[in-house]
């Protein structure tokens, strides 16, 4: 039987809204009938000009601004979509403090305590500002955007690696806590996927990360966001605490 994903009557967060993965989930979503609410904590224009996209395309969609590393700051965010768009059913953590990747012995120490933040703590807010509306309605979708740097654990990347380890962690135990109320929680562990900026810089082709790759290639922001449509979508309805890598097979967890 064939299936077509309609997210239509549904209400997605998506957090980071604005950035190179962040638009293309926001544009997968809202193509397959979600409202969708953007949000940004810096990068008004570019989340203003997704915005004005959305909408000439017939989505229902706002602009949100918030740190995401605050509680206060998410809970007027939910405050402000329920206003605006209604209750959210699926949220997206896919926002991150970026830095630089440097050995553990130069790393700033600052360095550890902003991704613990913006990975941990940021899904901890979202999950208790958005998941209480989900549990009255009897379903809801909790999806992270994780990385296969968790389960490679290279060099350099101790302090990105820690907070998305921790991240898991966390995204596990609300799969067992939330799932007596039809809520599913899943992540997408991207590789080094092919952006916009990739594009547009002309550096797509990666020979070296490439030759790691069983497929041989590296992925694209619309393969992620292709996944995170399925864990989105009715067709996914029995799958929780799940990883899926989407990496071509440059990680592959056991079972």
């Amino acid at each position: 039987m064939a299936h077509t994903i309609d997210l239509g009557g549904r209400v997605a967060v998506v957090t980071g809204a604005g950035g190179e993965l962040g638009r293309v989930i926001a544009r997968t979503l809202g193509a397959a009938g979600a409202a969708v609410a953007v949000h940004f904590h810096r990068g008004r224009d570019r989340a203003e000009s997704l915005l004005e996209e959305l909408r000439s395309q017939g989505v229902r969609a706002m602009t949100v601004e918030a740190d995401v590393t605050e509680i206060g700051s998410v809970e007027a965010m939910r405050t402000a979509v329920e206003a605006t768009l209604g209750p959210a059913e699926i949220i997206v953590g896919n926002a991150v403090t970026q830095i630089d990747w440097r050995p553990v012995l130069e790393q700033p120490l600052e360095d550890f305590d902003s991704q613990f933040r913006s990975c941990v703590m940021h899904n901890v807010h979202m999950v208790r500002a958005f998941a209480p509306a989900m549990i009255a309605k009897g379903r809801g979708r909790v999806i992270g955007i994780n990385t296969e740097c968790a389960m490679q654990c290279h060099e350099t990347q101790a302090a990105y690696a820690s907070g998305k380890r921790g991240m898991d962690g966390l995204y596990r135990v609300l799969a067992r806590e939330l799932g007596r109320y039809g809520i599913t929680v899943n992540q997408v562990a991207p590789g080094w996927m092919i952006s916009d900026q990739h594009r547009s810089d002309g550096t797509e082709r990666q020979p070296e990360y490439e030759a790691s790759v069983p497929l041989r290639r590296r992925g694209t922001d619309e393969d992620v966001a292709n996944a995170v449509l399925f864990l989105a979508s009715d067709l996914a309805g029995f799958i929780t605490g799940a990883v899926i890598p989407v990496c071509g097979g440059n990680v592959m967890p056991t079972i």
